[in-house]
């Protein structure tokens, strides 16, 4: 097997050999190594790319070392493709609810799984020549295929599939080596062909009974999708709601989005057991309040546990410790070996894209600038937003109300319901919110989350406000549109303005207002 057939890209069709040719062409000459390179960069993920890229355009002689597809679980296996899938299980389900706006749609419309499969295969493709090799080349960068490890604290090999070995020296280094799917120990789940992150993409036939394990961002999403798409879903979450990490109201609110699309949610799952059926398809044994039940289902995605791309660096080498976790950094994201760093998902608990590419702009700043007159930056001053794609979609930024309490912070807590927004309520969407919380008798925002059909767009305007130090009251003293849902991130700043009117001071306000009449 040669390494560019390490991940499976499958089916075999224009477009993923339009993708292949582009993230790891089947054709490819190392570089000759150009002698030492200011920064040696293992892992062509989101990290990677842009730890190379922004060193190259700085004037830094580069390597970057990939042993599969550039571009890493983002575009080939990730953030890229399930949102594609996301798409088309939206449009799916606004032609099913579109009853109530006054557009008839003929009864038995139903949904084309591998046309919207293949829209997002050729979508995915179009946008690979952003993390192509040929585009890095072009960068200066010298791009290498196949294993890197650590030699010593100045040599990194890259062996290829067919024995050759190149080796590099560096001046500096980095690991962004990205994090794999990793399914729990659960009794039986060898015995069966499951499906991860890294397989679901693959799939060209719709499953009748799809059974998927854990409710976190991935299990919900494609929960939704499929159901959407017109699977009969099982979603197995061993705790009493999805999203057990997420905000518990924002979290109900997509529950009873899911109870909608007919998602059969299958809480307190215990002591899960995977076997074959009789007529061979795949068996979910679980425990459930004491109950015991069988679930049968055609395919099964195992939609939790990720393990850090630590494997084949030899990071013993060079004295970098690592665990089961990942790579230990520090606050600037250098290893334990002062000439080594690390960024994204191989090492940090925000396992998102944007953070891992925040992270790679530290350690171009770190590894290349550290010793001249810009300073060392810290991962710690990053205030990273997420969001979670169901619809309605979840987006979060900085504090929760248990952390607020777990670090002593004391916090004022502003809401603002969806159902008084014109805009929600005009868009069919007046279920959610937008949640901020402030520190205690200020407006200095600590907080925020926002459950709206597009909730990760809108909590940029609350983390922009939290980076630049500017309180709640700043926004809503700034004019938003309207209509929009926007206005409600807006109203928020309202809510707390009326907080500084105190019964003194309005009473002083009635005595001003009565002398001057």
């Amino acid at each position: 097997m040669s390494e560019h057939e390490l991940v499976q890209l499958l089916p075999k069709d224009e477009h993923n050999q339009q993708l292949e040719a582009n993230v790891h062409p089947p054709v490819w000459t190392n570089p000759t190594p150009a002698g030492r390179y200011n920064l040696v960069v293992i892992g062509a993920g989101t990290a990677g790319l842009v730890s190379a890229a922004g060193a190259a355009g700085l004037g830094a002689r580069v390597a970057l070392i990939e042993r599969e597809l550039m571009g890493g679980d983002c575009l080939n296996v990730g953030c890229v493709p399930s949102k594609g899938v996301i798409r088309a299980a939206r449009v799916a389900a606004s032609v099913r609810d579109a009853e109530p706006f006054g557009v008839n749609v003929p009864e038995g419309t139903k949904v084309d799984f591998g046309k919207a499969m293949e829209r997002m295969r050729r979508l995915r493709a179009k946008i690979s020549p952003n993390d192509s090799a040929d585009r890095f080349k072009d960068l200066g960068i010298d791009v290498f295929f196949g294993q890197g490890a650590f030699v010593d604290d100045n040599t990194v090999t890259v062996t290829r599939a067919d024995g050759s070995v190149s080796q590099l020296q560096f001046k500096k280094a980095v690991i962004a080596a990205g994090a794999r799917a990793s399914a729990p120990p659960i009794p039986g789940l060898n015995s069966v062909e499951y499906l991860t992150n890294e397989s679901l993409f693959s799939l060209t036939e719709l499953p009748k009974r799809f059974g998927i394990i854990g409710s976190g961002p991935i299990g919900s999403e494609m929960a939704q999708s499929f159901a959407r798409f017109g699977s009969e879903v099982f979603l197995f979450e061993r705790s009493e709601h999805i999203l057990p990490r997420e905000d518990s109201d924002a979290a109900s609110v997509v529950q009873k989005q899911f109870e909608h699309d007919g998602i059969k949610l299958m809480f307190n799952s215990q002591d899960m057991q995977i076997s074959r059926s009789q007529d061979n398809k795949i068996c979910v044994t679980v425990t459930q309040n004491g109950e015991k039940s069988d679930t049968i289902v055609d395919q099964l995605l195992v939609a939790v546990g990720r393990a850090p791309n630590t494997d084949g660096l030899n990071l013993e080498a060079v004295n970098v410790k690592f665990d089961q976790t990942g790579v230990e950094v520090n606050d600037n994201l250098q290893t334990t070996n002062p000439r080594i760093f690390a960024a994204g998902d191989v090492c940090s608990k925000y396992k998102f894209t944007h953070a891992a590419d925040f992270q790679a702009r530290i350690v171009i700043q770190n590894a290349l600038f550290a010793m001249g007159p810009f300073g060392k930056k810290k991962a710690s001053d990053l205030i990273i937003p997420w969001a979670t794609y169901t619809s309605p979609e979840i987006a979060h930024v900085g504090m929760y109300e248990h952390d607020a309490k777990d670090a002593g912070v004391e916090i004022d807590t502003y809401l603002q319901e969806f159902s008084d927004v014109d805009r929600a309520i005009l868009e069919g969407q007046d279920e959610g919110f937008v949640k901020v919380h402030t520190k205690k008798r200020t407006d200095q925002i600590v907080g925020a989350t926002i459950v709206a059909e597009n909730a990760g767009d809108m909590i940029s305007e609350i983390t922009v406000a939290m980076t630049n130090g500017l309180g709640l009251s700043k926004i809503g003293g700034t004019i938003h549109p309207y209509p929009t849902q926007a206005e409600a991130i807006r109203k928020l700043g309202d809510q707390y303005s009326r907080t500084r009117l105190t019964p003194f001071i309005k009473s002083m306000f009635k005595k001003w207002l009565s002398w001057t009449r």
